[in-house]
């Protein structure tokens, strides 16, 4: 399997710490001998209300491979008996996904212009309440303020993003191998050529037949049976998550 995943802190109130992680998989996998792609079902990747218990299992023993018993000590113990939240969707093609999380790489916690005012012991900042669209103000005292700010500075070689499988740079499969066995799953053709510069003839766009105006755009591609081989643009969250657990 190739996916990344991007570590997030802080949500609409940054002085509010909430560490959680988005994972993007897509949907396949490379086989075993690496000679083919295995597409998974459009909504279903694996039973979250099994995964949410796992989870925490899972974490305790990657702390204690990892020498961190004093943070394992540290940590809340009713926290490895609670299911922990695991939201899994479906997202199309996944673009409204990554510009959801592209800002996130590097931003910072709170932009100045959400800072109202600043005064000698206190900030107001604006924010939006989660599950509403009307903005409110908040003031707090300067320590709270840095306080809130400080808490979303990753420790030493904490990263806000991570590639897995063959994704990874580390990866014996590159990425454009990967892509090629898709492009023959799909039925398409997979054009190799060497490294070179090429210049693209400029074509000139195609146009509506009916109004001889309008320009044509690329919107799917479909087989002799009509079945859809390809679509430009598809909507976030198309279907809905099938959760056999």
């Amino acid at each position: 399997m190739g996916f990344f995943g991007a570590l997030h802190t802080w949500g609409r109130d940054f002085t509010v710490y909430n560490p959680h992680v988005h994972f993007v998989v897509l949907g396949g996998a490379v086989s075993q001998d690496g000679s083919k792609w295995m597409c998974a079902p459009e909504n279903f990747l694996f039973p979250q209300k099994a995964a949410a218990k796992v989870y925490p299992g899972k974490f305790r023993d990657a702390m204690r491979t990892a020498g961190l018993e004093q943070a394992f000590q540290q940590a809340d113990a009713a926290a490895w008996f609670k299911p922990w939240t695991v939201d899994v969707q479906a997202v199309g093609n996944g673009e409204a996904a990554l510009k959801y999380l592209a800002p996130y790489v590097n931003r910072v916690a709170i932009s100045n212009n959400r800072i109202e005012a600043v005064g000698e012991n206190s900030v107001t900042y604006r924010f939006t309440p989660s599950g509403t669209s009307q903005s409110r103000t908040r003031t707090v005292s300067g320590h709270e303020f840095i306080r809130g700010f400080l808490q979303h500075a990753l420790p030493s070689r904490f990263q806000r993003i991570r590639y897995y499988g063959w994704a990874s740079a580390n990866c014996k499969l590159k990425f454009q191998y990967v892509q090629m066995l898709v492009y023959f799953y799909l039925g398409w053709c997979w054009l190799m050529k060497q490294a070179e510069v090429v210049t693209e003839i400029q074509k000139p766009p195609t146009q509506c037949p009916d109004c001889k105006g309008g320009k044509l755009h690329l919107t799917m591609i479909t087989d002799a049976q009509a079945k859809v081989i390809f679509r430009r643009r598809l909507p976030e969250h198309s279907v809905a998550y099938l959760d056999s657990g």
